[in-house]
């Protein structure tokens, strides 16, 4: 096998000149994201298609970097804040209706624990996948391997090194569930804090459209 299949199976592989070319198409995409004109909101949402490929409605705040582009797919509605990073050896997939605060940082990339192995220049790609509708909070690391379900929130600041169940808030270091997300927190939008009336109206009506 060469290294791009070792790499997309999940497998020790080493970056040789195949890869790094791969990666050379994403960095000229990148080069144009990172420099465009930040109130143009049209030329942004173009290079953000032309990096993932398929997608739909997905929009990120430059300055964004990643290894491959190609290898992140995201859902419907996708938002990504500043400086978010996404280490996508390995396959990145989230959900729809996903939004992530600005500093978030995804890594599916890693090196042997071993000074002996690691220094043979082997390294490894494993996926992460995010469900639907999911929060993540600033300043947040996700490290390989790990899945995190639909309509949850992770807190800002987080280290998510475990899997994380669906419909929870979860935060700290390491990432821990802290309680469910319930009925009763459609009402809040932040802490004990409830929409007003005239919000609350419009919500409703939003919801019956659907």
């Amino acid at each position: 096998m060469n290294n791009i299949e070792r790499r997309d199976a999940q497998m020790a592989y080493i970056s040789d000149d195949a890869i790094f070319e791969e990666q050379k198409k994403c960095r000229k995409i990148l080069q144009k994201l990172n420099t465009v004109d930040c109130s143009d909101f049209d030329a942004i949402g173009k290079l953000v298609k032309e990096l993932f490929g398929k997608s739909e409605g997905a929009f990120l705040n430059p300055p964004f970097y990643c290894d491959y582009g190609s290898h992140i797919e995201v859902g419907k509605n996708f938002f990504a804040n500043y400086n978010c990073m996404i280490i996508d050896v390995a396959k990145v997939k989230i959900g729809d209706n996903c939004q992530m605060a600005p500093n978030v940082a995804i890594y599916t990339a890693g090196h042997p624990v071993h000074p002996a192995s690691r220094n043979t220049a082997y390294e490894y790609g494993i996926e992460v996948t995010i469900g639907d509708n999911v929060w993540i909070g600033g300043n947040t690391v996700i490290v390989p391997g790990v899945h995190i379900g639909s309509n949850t929130v992770i807190g800002a600041g987080s280290v998510v090194t475990k899997d994380i169940p669906d419909w929870v808030i979860a935060a700290g270091n390491p990432c821990k569930v802290i309680r469910k997300i319930t009925e009763d927190d459609r009402k809040f939008y932040f802490r004990d804090r409830e929409f007003d009336a005239e919000a609350w109206n419009h919500i409703q009506q939003m919801w019956k459209a659907e």
